[in-house]
């Protein structure tokens, strides 16, 4: 295997860089002033040679030459810091260790039989995802020299929403709302992309979001949800309970909102209404009054939006839950039994929550 020959080259490495340091002589302290005197008394006998010293002179100078030499060689040489054979145990050490540790390490944490995937297999997400960048790039240039394009802020909004860039979506949906006109489509989308912004909080702002659409589509299910939500997060526990039952009892019971609804109830301390046989009130008006199509895009956005908001925050126990029974609803098991991966990795460290995942899954049919 590779990864073994590599192993082998990296011992080879160690081995060839620390074991010539074994042969190090010591090497005393006094070496140098030893070389000094010897090669001073050579000169005083050559400058006696060449008659530049008398006799008597240069005697004096070896006899001073001398006496300093046997001086230096009789100083104590410095012990080296290492010795030869101490020297060559590390290198041993380190030519088994390092190689040990980086096998273990490889073998914990990688996969030497994982194939490599190719650059060509890497490109189409590269691409997209640069695509998809630029595209963004343009449009925002183009809406900021051309800031009542109202066509040109629908389209940007919905990308931000799945790039999970929340607070400017809110801003494009209120500035095509604001060229374009508002509806209770545009209404909807701001108000969902500010309360995700704001961690599932249904600000001021949204509330008054979901007031209009319900004044320009009354009952409508997903601004009751987000109404009812924010009576129970300012407190109106009461309220928020018998705002959640009538959605529930009103709308069909297969609706993708119908989890979260009834799991609101079941926190408020209430009892979700049985199963009915058809839709019944206003808000089931509402929704048999939409267009086949308009319902389906309707659904879809919704489940859309909380996959991303999912990919954002995955801590969210019920949002998955919700998620898995609505791509169920929409007869998309494959992409739900993906969700139950995802949220399986998110929440790993929850045991409760991995426990309510495998029950639902089981009741779903999403196991094995």
């Amino acid at each position: 295997m590779v990864w073994a020959v590599f192993a082998l080259m990296t011992g080879a490495v160690v081995l060839a860089v620390l074991w010539p340091l074994g042969g190090a002589r010591a090497v005393g302290a006094h070496a140098p002033d030893v070389s000094f005197y010897r090669s001073q008394i050579e000169e005083i006998d050559r400058d006696l040679a060449l008659g530049l010293l008398t006799p008597a002179d240069a005697e004096a100078a070896r006899s001073e030459a001398a006496r300093r030499l046997l001086r230096a060689s009789d100083a104590p040489s410095a012990p080296m810091s290492v010795s030869r054979t101490g020297i060559r145990l590390g290198a041993l050490a380190a030519l088994l260790l390092i190689p040990a540790i980086t096998l273990s390490l490889y073998g914990f944490l990688g996969n030497p039989e994982l194939p490599d995937q190719p650059l060509k297999g890497r490109q189409p997400e590269r691409q997209g995802q640069f695509e998809v960048e630029t595209a963004v790039s343009k449009i925002e240039a183009h809406l900021a020299a051309n800031p009542n394009d109202g066509r040109g802020w629908d389209i940007l909004a919905p990308v931000y929403m799945r790039l999970g860039r929340y607070e400017d979506a809110a801003r494009a949906f209120g500035n095509a709302a604001r060229v374009l006109g508002e509806t209770p489509e545009r209404l909807t989308a701001q108000g969902e992309a500010l309360v995700y912004g704001a961690r599932e909080q249904v600000s001021p702002q949204a509330r008054a979001n979901f007031e209009k659409v319900l004044q320009l589509n009354t009952g409508d299910p997903v601004a009751s949800f987000y109404i009812a939500l924010s009576r129970e997060q300012s407190g109106d526990r009461a309220g928020a309970l018998a705002d959640f039952m009538a959605l529930a009892g009103g709308t069909p019971i297969d609706a993708p909102w119908q989890p979260a609804v009834r799991a609101r109830i079941l926190a408020l301390g209430g009892t979700p209404p049985e199963a009915q046989a058809g839709p019944k009130g206003e808000v089931a008006d509402a929704v048999r009054a939409m267009p086949t199509g308009e319902q389906r895009a309707t659904i879809r956005s919704m489940v859309d939006s909380l996959a991303a908001r999912l990919e954002q925050n995955g801590n969210d126990v019920e949002g998955w839950l919700r998620l898995l029974r609505s791509y169920v609803v929409l007869q998309e098991p494959d992409l739900a039994r993906a969700a139950l991966m995802r949220a399986q990795k998110a929440l790993a460290e929850d045991a409760d929550a991995l426990r309510r995942l495998e029950a639902l899954a089981a009741e779903l049919g999403l196991k094995g």
